[in-house]
């Protein structure tokens, strides 16, 4: 979404850069910061309730669109671990970072899919959110399912963290597209 605006305003490659790298810290900071306050607020079982990183990485294909959407996805799970590393309580834990951060890669990508046709129509964010989540989720039972014998993962764990997490999920896929339009709407209003 955001290239496509600033393709309209015709905006110099440094100033696209600037902005998509700015955003995609914030993004990142953002998909840090919620997993812990969760987890202060409603321990462990409430980030796999909740999917607190997975919000802003939605958010991030959405408005980046694939690449840089997928550099937040990457990165954001990376980020986190290093960071909580160095407090000695690692978020993700180490065996499920390298699942994490594929997972949150087909997240943005899915949703970066849609990233111009929101631009042209903010409710597209609703599709390429419920459509990033399905991907992700399969992509990570996948996994699953080709490295169980090397992984600490189940089939039935991941099946089971999925239905915990339904419920984030569902609050995201309503969440993240009414960000998403009201961004959309408020740089609109700065057009006019």
């Amino acid at each position: 979404m955001l290239e496509q605006v600033m393709r309209e305003r015709c905006c110099s490659l440094k100033v696209k850069l600037t902005v998509k790298g700015l955003v995609s810290f914030g993004l990142i900071v953002l998909a840090v910061l919620l997993p812990q306050l969760v987890h202060l607020t409603l321990g462990q079982a409430g980030g796999v309730r909740w999917l607190p990183m997975y919000l802003p990485v939605l958010l991030g294909g959405c408005l980046l669109g694939v690449r840089w959407g997928m550099g937040v996805g990457v990165l954001s799970p990376v980020v986190s671990f290093a960071l909580t590393s160095m407090w000695g309580d690692p978020m993700p834990a180490a065996a499920r970072l390298p699942f994490m951060m594929a997972e949150l890669c087909v997240f943005a990508a899915v949703s970066g899919i849609f990233s111009k046709q929101i631009a042209k129509n903010g409710w597209m964010a609703f599709p390429a959110v419920l459509l990033g989540a399905v991907a992700g989720r399969a992509f990570f039972l996948l996994l699953a399912v080709l490295f169980q014998s090397v992984a600490p993962f189940t089939v039935e764990t991941v099946l089971s963290q999925i239905e915990t997490g339904l419920s984030g999920l569902v609050l995201q896929a309503a969440m993240v597209p009414l960000l998403v339009m009201g961004l959309r709407a408020l740089i609109q209003r700065e057009r006019e």
